[in-house]
């Protein structure tokens, strides 16, 4: 009994030991390589086949795939790499994961302990503690994490070899499907249990060279444990953006196909093995034997997926399609009509006409609510954001060819309106972002004062709907002076009860800034709004009012 105690105690303490070694591998080099990694990730992406490089040779350098997976992920909704590229770093993710068999089979069984793993360890925590802050240390966590390391594979090892010896058998064997199943099972569920892949193979390598596992119930497990690994990638992106959807489910696809296959072809799959090994001279043990079985069947699987990645990019992009993506899309911007000058600006102005439409709606949510960033409000600036694209690759489009002086002034100013578009949303994110840290006002008739210069500014945003019938720019117009008078006046109350001590400084100065930005914000939307009017009804520019012009320094006031 108390051997099976000393034997569990060593099991878990073993892979304690390893999970932490990965840990700190992954943490050490990825905090000294530093933007670097981003830059590989970003660059070296435009072929599938560079993807797959890269994403092999990284992985292999901070033994984590999740970690590069979910780092694709932040590229693919960043937008500097396209869910296509995305696919070539998910292959080379599943090919560069191996490196920890051949780790295990290679060093891991034929080293002492004492001799390499104490003392990296030793090493590395020294440049740890010496330089915390540096590079250097990160390198020397790194170091460390690789001592550990092989020291839970000597524990893991050493477990297995009593379990052999307590049991008094030499290996399990397979009978039929039933047992390859089984013990693929076994396989998934130990990955999705540690989280890490590495974990579950390091686990099955050394049950194998303990004598507890027969190699076809070990590779079942490998099989298990590689598809397994996609768990990490499905908890990641729960609650996630479309894109970072689609990059899971690739690597889920990618993942099980290539299970299916290897399940399938098990038989065949070790007489390559075999035939390789004794090509290039590998010793014939089970533990290099299972390393390269893990790495011929990636390779394969990553040989039967290429010619396919088009067909899934598109097939992922018509899934997980979300609202946000349907209205970011725009709707009446087509090259066809690009080589007509008069319905490219018609379709220019019906589409910025819906991005005065979100904008609108988000500037109104924002007033609406004083203590959170809502879900609605991040959506509804990422369609923005897209169609604000949309609109400028249009007109780069359109200023190919040749433009008359009436059409170049019309575009000139959809493009302000536009662009003011754009300003007014960005400003509106940084109101909402800002409210929840902002000192309330404690003064009953200072709240009501504030709460009708907001009312006075959400009339002039419904006002500002140009797609209205009864839209009228003179009546913005109007309604802008009411805005600019209420700002006036409840900057002065404000100022006047921060003087009398009615009510704590800080918050007459929080609330102070605020009414500027938002009186910032709606000025950005009325000016969109005649760049917008003047396209389509030829009128001439009128001043905003008196006191509010165009100059920078009246937009940059000392609100204070």
């Amino acid at each position: 009994m108390q051997q099976t105690f000393i034997t569990l105690g060593m099991l878990i303490g073993g892979l304690g030991l390893f999970l932490m070694a990965v840990n700190m591998i992954t943490d050490g080099l990825k905090l000294a390589a530093g933007r670097m990694l981003k830059n590989i990730l970003s660059r070296w992406t435009e072929s599938s086949a560079r993807g797959i490089v890269t994403g092999l040779t990284i992985t292999a350098i901070v033994q984590s795939s999740s970690a590069v997976t979910v780092a694709t992920i932040g590229f693919v909704n960043a937008g500097l790499i396209s869910l296509y590229q995305a696919l070539g770093v998910v292959y080379g993710t599943n090919i560069g994961t191996t490196m920890t068999a051949w780790l295990v089979a290679i060093i891991g069984f034929n080293i002492k302990v004492e001799i390499f793993a104490l003392p990296l360890i030793g090493i590395g925590m020294l440049l740890k503690l010496t330089s915390s802050k540096t590079r250097l240390g990160s390198i020397g966590l790194a170091l460390a994490g690789f001592g550990l390391f092989f020291m839970g594979i000597d524990v893991l090892k050493n477990a297995f070899e009593g379990i052999a010896a307590t049991l008094e058998m030499q290996r399990f064997t397979i009978d039929g499907v039933a047992g390859v199943l089984l013990y693929f099972v076994i396989g998934f569920i130990m990955t999705v249990l540690t989280q890490s892949s590495s974990a579950a193979i390091a686990i099955t390598l050394t049950a194998v060279t303990g004598g507890v596992l027969g190699l076809y119930a070990a590779a079942a497990m490998v099989i298990g444990a590689n598809v397994g690994t996609t768990s990490t990638a499905g908890f990641a992106v729960i609650g996630a953006t479309s894109n970072a959807k689609r990059v899971a489910a690739a690597h889920v696809i990618f993942n099980v196909a290539t299970g299916i296959v290897a399940l399938v072809t098990l038989p065949l799959l070790f007489l390559i093995v075999k035939t390789t090994g004794q090509v290039l001279g590998l010793e014939d043990i089970p533990a290099v034997t299972l390393a390269l079985f893990h790495t011929t069947f990636n390779i394969l699987g990553v040989l039967l997926m290429l010619p396919l990645t088009r067909k899934m990019t598109g097939f992922l992009e018509t899934r997980f399609v979300t609202q946000e993506e349907i209205e970011g899309n725009p709707r009446y911007l087509d090259k066809n009509i690009a080589a007509s000058p008069a319905l490219a600006m018609n379709a220019l102005a019906l589409e910025i006409s819906r991005m005065s439409t979100v904008v609108q709606r988000m500037a109104i949510a924002i007033l609406s609510t004083e203590s959170y960033i809502g879900r609605q409000i991040i959506s509804d600036h990422m369609i923005v954001k897209k169609l604000a694209n949309a609109i400028a690759e249009f007109i780069s489009l359109l200023e190919r060819g040749t433009l008359s002086a009436d059409v170049a002034r019309q575009m000139a100013k959809l493009l302000q309106a536009e662009q003011h578009l754009l300003t007014c949303a960005d400003q509106a994110i940084d109101i909402a972002r800002e409210q929840p840290n902002l000192i309330p006002l404690e003064n009953k008739e200072l709240i009501e004062r504030v709460s009708r210069y907001r009312a006075e500014v959400v009339q002039l945003i419904h006002l500002a709907n140009s797609q209205a019938e009864d839209f009228s720019l003179a009546a913005c117009e109007v309604q802008l002076e009411r805005v600019q008078a209420s700002y006036d006046d409840t900057k002065r109350t404000l100022l006047l009860a921060g003087a009398e001590l009615r009510t704590p400084i800080p918050g007459i100065i929080d609330t102070l800034e605020q009414n500027s930005q938002i009186r910032r914000m709606t000025r950005q939307m009325v000016k969109s709004i005649r760049s917008l009017s003047e396209t389509v009804t030829g009128a001439e520019k009128q001043p905003l009012t008196e006191n509010n012009s165009d100059d920078e320094n009246t937009d940059n006031e000392n609100t204070r």
